[in-house]
C-alpha cells in the first residue's frame, strides 16, 4: 500500500499529490467524489452520474443559505 500525504489550508483545501492525480488520471477542472463509509472515506474521480446527482440535489438544499446558518455551521 502506498501513502500520500496533503496539508489542510486554513480554508480547508488541500493539494491532491502528484501520485493520486497521475493514478486516478486527474487533471485541472475535473471533479472528484468523496465516498464515505463509517471512518473510511475514499477518494476517486466522479462519474458523470456523480456529477448529474449533485447539480440535481444542489437547489434543493438552498434552505440551508441563510446567514444564520453560515454563521452557526461556518466551522464544520
Amino acid at each position: 500500500m502506498q501513502i500520500s500525504t496533503s496539508k489542510l489550508t486554513q480554508k480547508y483545501q488541500a493539494t491532491v499529490p502528484a501520485t493520486v492525480r497521475k493514478r486516478l488520471n486527474l487533471n485541472a477542472g475535473d471533479v472528484i467524489a468523496f465516498e464515505i463509509e463509517n471512518d473510511e472515506i475514499r477518494l476517486r474521480k466522479a462519474r458523470p452520474f456523480d456529477i448529474e446527482f449533485s447539480s440535481a440535489l444542489s437547489p434543493t438544499l438552498s434552505e440551508w443559505e441563510s446567514p444564520n446558518d453560515e454563521e452557526a455551521y461556518h466551522d464544520l
